[in-house]
């Protein structure tokens, strides 16, 4: 009997490919990722906030309790699972705060004092993908917790407003507005379900459903049909007391002294259940629905909320993703990364000493890339100065046999001048490194 040859082969393992939603960062985006971050970074410093950085992975409940049971995030987008072993409810983190909220509890962090800190990391929520909305983004946040004043709310917006700047982006708005406190809100709360009740015949199914539990979301839809109905609304603006409207006053004043543009939006709720007194939004029109890049406010009864002694707080957290695109629709100049040097290396026989000079390079700070031989060796100098080329180098280091027999390489320039060269010794690395590494 004949056996068909394709019986004893075996299946060619199928592709496998990223989740959806979930996207690869590969060399030539993550230069500006790394840019962006060292920006964070530098200016948080400035600012006096200290980083802390918390588990992907939490407790389910901390989410429930902390963000809002009725929220879309809770009710729809949470990635969460049983823990096989012992049984515990787990969630991949949907935002930053609520994590940095509990790890402050844990930690006693407040026993001195407030306390400013900054976070940077991979959120997951599972939503449908577009345009600077994905299941896996990243998050930088600022919080400042212990603090009670409009002034920290205001030092918040000036921080991002100074990112901004920093970053080159320059079309972007800044609505603000007070949710007041839970009584005052309780009180428009009442006035306002009285109101959509009369409205019924205008309101979709999301509307209804919420009417009752989260009343205040209604007034976030962004259903066309509805807008008249919900600009007709109570303001929650109308039933703030002294004290709130005096913090809030406090801050837009601020604001003025600082030359920050601002604006009252009464229809600004938030997604999240935790927010009270001002809130606040960065808004670009360049980003079409995602228009929102940086968003935040104050929480002063979550740490409660989530177990620990009653602090206030305030905070705002932007999306990576969404001012990266705002960056790119600005073209806006971001540097890359570039190579002050490509080793040609014509004999593999002289990688020994080829590598010892590289690492005294690389310890002077010079980005120094290695030519590597292929599966037929080293390669021609002409290819091997074709791939230094291609590589951005400034500079060539040749490490040919009569170089390396009078203790010399030779230095050529790649991009300045008319391929201008010299020689170098190799006993006095230290003295001629600081010259190939470029002005940036």
């Amino acid at each position: 009997m004949r056996l068909n040859h394709n019986e004893n082969q075996v299946a060619k393992p199928e592709k496998l490919c990223a989740v959806k939603g979930m996207n690869d960062i590969l060399p030539a985006e993550s230069a500006r990722w790394e840019w962006l971050e060292a920006q964070v970074r530098d200016l948080m410093a400035r600012f006096a906030y200290r980083n802390v950085r918390t588990p992907i992975v939490e407790h389910t409940q901390l989410f429930v309790r902390g963000i809002g049971e009725v929220t879309d995030i809770v009710e729809k987008e949470m990635y969460s699972f049983e823990d096989k072993l012992n049984g515990e409810q787990l969630t991949l983190r949907p935002e930053g705060t609520a994590s940095l909220v509990r790890a402050t509890i844990e930690h006693n962090l407040l026993y001195d004092g407030g306390k400013r800190m900054w976070y940077m990391g991979p959120m997951f929520r599972h939503e449908r993908p577009q345009r600077g909305r994905y299941r896996q983004f990243h998050q930088i946040g600022a919080e400042a917790l212990g603090f009670a004043g409009p002034d920290v709310d205001a030092e918040l917006i000036l921080l991002a407003v100074a990112l901004w700047k920093r970053l080159g982006l320059t079309q972007w708005r800044l609505e603000i507005n007070s949710l007041g406190q839970p009584e005052e809100r309780q009180a428009h709360r009442t006035a306002l379900i009285a109101y959509l009740e009369q409205h019924l015949d205008v309101m979709d199914e999301e509307a209804r459903r919420r009417m009752y539990s989260n009343p205040l979301r209604v007034l976030d839809t962004k259903n066309p049909a509805m807008q008249a109905m919900v600009n007709g609304a109570p303001r929650l603006l109308d039933f703030l007391g002294e004290a709130s409207l005096a913090h809030f006053d406090g801050l837009k004043k601020i604001l003025d002294a600082n030359g920050v543009p601002w604006s009252v939006n009464p229809r600004l709720v938030r997604g999240l259940d935790y927010y009270n007194l001002t809130v606040f939004e960065f808004v670009t029109d360049l980003l079409g629905s995602q228009g929102t890049i940086c968003a935040g406010g104050r929480y002063d009864y979550l740490i409660e909320q989530v177990g620990g002694k009653s602090a206030p707080a305030v905070g705002w957290a932007l999306g990576a993703e969404r001012v990266l695109e705002l960056i790119k629709e600005l073209g806006t100049d971001i540097p890359e990364p570039a190579l002050d040097a490509y080793a040609i290396v014509p004999d593999a026989a002289a990688m020994p000493q080829v590598l010892a000079t590289l690492t005294q390079l690389r310890e002077a700070g010079v980005r120094v890339q290695m030519h590597t031989a292929g599966s037929e060796g080293m390669g021609s100098m002409k290819s091997q100065f074709k791939k230094a080329d291609a590589s951005g180098a400034r500079h060539a280091l040749i490490f040919g046999a009569d170089e390396l027999q009078q203790g010399m390489v030779t230095v050529k320039s790649l991009r300045d001048g008319e391929g201008l060269q010299q020689q170098q010794a190799l006993a006095q690395v230290a003295q001629w490194a600081p010259n190939l590494q470029s002005a940036s």
